[in-house]
């Protein structure tokens, strides 16, 4: 059966007016601010401290949008004797956001956690230059990136963290651990010679040089004298 004429218009005003009749969702942006998924791609934030200027996300940039500059400082040895290291100083992080395309490929292949999204989307300027942000700006935006999510029920725990709860309960239980008496008694006499053997070091009469020969062949006083000796 053919539709009638005027059946889809009929159609559309019929949702029109329903529409019209429920409370509109409509946020009054800036006024309210919305409120935007936990992975929102919003800006890229810099963790300073864990950079270690690989050059690592400047390479895999397909956009070739991020600057890094970086000098090398040496360091002296720590102990006495050892080999001054050299190390990297970073000078300049800046991302010209107006060639990103948001693929995130720079935060994967960091291999020292130093870059993160943020959900902050308020960076537009009127030039077009100004949107090539230093690490200055970087580092603000690194303090709005918001916490990982939470593992599932389910999930094993990270290796690290075992690690570290096994250290930190075994040496609590070290420190509560009472010594006993024993122990600490055999610790202080732990480099010192035995009494024993002091009384009897003192005891043992002190005998001339050269006379140890005269000595055993004289005959003891509680024994006779051998008859026949050759």
């Amino acid at each position: 059966m053919a539709p009638l004429p005027g059946s889809g218009l009929a159609k559309g005003l019929a949702v029109t007016l329903r529409t019209m009749t429920k409370k509109t969702v409509t946020e009054q942006y800036p006024d309210a601010q919305p409120e935007l998924p936990p992975r929102t791609r919003g800006v890229i934030g810099l963790f300073e401290e864990n950079c270690t200027v690989c050059m690592l996300c400047a390479r895999e940039c397909p956009d070739w949008c991020i600057y890094i500059d970086s000098h090398k400082e040496t360091v002296p040895a720590a102990t006495p004797g050892g080999r001054d290291r050299s190390r990297n100083v970073l000078d300049r992080f800046a991302i010209d956001f107006s060639l990103c395309m948001y693929c995130g490929i720079c935060i994967e292949v960091c291999p020292f956690d130093a870059l993160f999204w943020s959900p902050e989307f308020e960076y537009s300027e009127t030039d077009i230059r100004d949107l090539t942000h230093e690490r200055d700006k970087l580092r603000e935006w690194m303090w709005t990136v918001p916490a990982p999510p939470a593992l599932d029920p389910g999930a094993e725990e990270p290796k690290e963290l075992t690690a570290a709860r096994k250290t930190a309960d075994k040496l609590a239980a070290q420190q509560e651990t009472p010594q006993p008496p024993e122990a600490s008694r055999e610790a202080a006499r732990a480099g010192e010679p035995h009494a024993d053997e002091q009384a009897r070091a003192a005891e043992q009469p002190t005998r001339p040089m050269g006379d140890s020969k005269q000595q055993t062949d004289q005959p003891r006083p509680d024994q006779p004298e051998q008859e026949g000796r050759e």
